[in-house]
Protein backbone atom coordinates (compact mmCIF):
# COMPACT_ATOMS: atom_id res chain seq x y z
CA UNK A 1 0.00 0.00 0.00
CA UNK A 2 1.51 3.25 -0.91
CA UNK A 3 -0.41 6.86 0.06
CA UNK A 4 0.64 10.08 0.42
CA UNK A 5 -1.04 13.45 1.88
CA UNK A 6 -1.37 16.73 -0.09
CA UNK A 7 -2.52 19.75 0.48
CA UNK A 8 -4.95 21.49 -1.81
CA UNK A 9 -3.72 25.41 -2.81
CA UNK A 10 -6.67 25.94 -5.53
CA UNK A 11 -8.88 28.56 -4.33
CA UNK A 12 -11.58 27.11 -5.42
CA UNK A 13 -10.32 23.37 -4.00
CA UNK A 14 -11.62 20.39 -5.85
CA UNK A 15 -13.90 21.39 -8.50
CA UNK A 16 -15.14 20.02 -11.42
CA UNK A 17 -12.65 19.99 -14.17
CA UNK A 18 -9.48 19.24 -12.06
CA UNK A 19 -11.21 16.49 -10.51
CA UNK A 20 -11.74 15.10 -13.94
CA UNK A 21 -8.27 15.12 -14.73
CA UNK A 22 -7.25 13.40 -11.40
CA UNK A 23 -10.27 10.40 -11.85
CA UNK A 24 -8.75 9.74 -15.36
CA UNK A 25 -5.16 8.97 -14.10
CA UNK A 26 -6.72 7.20 -11.58
CA UNK A 27 -8.92 5.11 -13.76
CA UNK A 28 -5.47 3.66 -15.85
CA UNK A 29 -4.00 1.68 -13.06
CA UNK A 30 -5.45 -1.45 -11.70
CA UNK A 31 -5.01 -0.61 -8.36
CA UNK A 32 -7.42 0.45 -5.76
CA UNK A 33 -7.28 4.18 -5.91
CA UNK A 34 -9.19 5.90 -2.49
CA UNK A 35 -9.49 9.75 -1.59
CA UNK A 36 -9.88 10.50 2.05
CA UNK A 37 -11.04 13.92 3.76
CA UNK A 38 -12.06 14.53 6.93
CA UNK A 39 -12.55 10.92 7.84
CA UNK A 40 -14.64 10.65 4.79
CA UNK A 41 -13.43 8.67 2.27
CA UNK A 42 -14.21 7.61 -1.88
CA UNK A 43 -12.86 5.71 -4.58
CA UNK A 44 -10.96 8.44 -6.90
CA UNK A 45 -11.90 6.74 -9.91
CA UNK A 46 -15.44 8.08 -9.49
CA UNK A 47 -15.78 11.51 -10.16
CA UNK A 48 -19.73 11.63 -7.98
CA UNK A 49 -17.23 10.07 -5.17
CA UNK A 50 -14.72 12.85 -4.83
CA UNK A 51 -17.04 15.86 -5.75
CA UNK A 52 -19.32 14.71 -2.69
CA UNK A 53 -15.87 14.90 -0.47
CA UNK A 54 -16.64 18.75 -0.82
CA UNK A 55 -12.64 19.96 -0.36
CA UNK A 56 -12.05 22.99 0.44
CA UNK A 57 -9.02 24.88 -0.63
CA UNK A 58 -5.98 24.70 2.37
CA UNK A 59 -7.70 21.47 3.50
CA UNK A 60 -5.52 18.11 3.29
CA UNK A 61 -6.84 14.84 1.46
CA UNK A 62 -4.66 11.51 2.01
CA UNK A 63 -4.84 9.62 -1.54
CA UNK A 64 -3.99 5.57 -0.89
CA UNK A 65 -3.42 3.15 -3.59
CA UNK A 66 -3.17 -0.55 -2.96
CA UNK A 67 -2.27 -3.20 -5.54
CA UNK A 68 -0.26 -4.49 -8.04
CA UNK A 69 0.80 -0.91 -9.77
CA UNK A 70 0.50 0.89 -6.68
CA UNK A 71 3.90 2.52 -7.16
CA UNK A 72 3.30 3.78 -10.03
CA UNK A 73 -0.18 5.43 -9.56
CA UNK A 74 0.70 7.11 -5.97
CA UNK A 75 3.72 8.73 -7.90
CA UNK A 76 1.10 9.57 -11.06
CA UNK A 77 -1.07 10.95 -9.22
CA UNK A 78 1.02 13.20 -7.07
CA UNK A 79 2.30 14.74 -9.61
CA UNK A 80 -1.45 15.42 -10.62
CA UNK A 81 -2.64 16.66 -7.80
CA UNK A 82 0.75 19.16 -7.35
CA UNK A 83 0.37 20.46 -10.87
CA UNK A 84 -3.92 20.44 -10.94
CA UNK A 85 -4.80 21.27 -7.39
Amino acid sequence: MKSFTYVITDKEGIHARPAGEVVAVAKKFASTVSIENKGKKADLKRIFGVMALCVKSGESVTITCEGADEAEAAEALEKTFKEKL
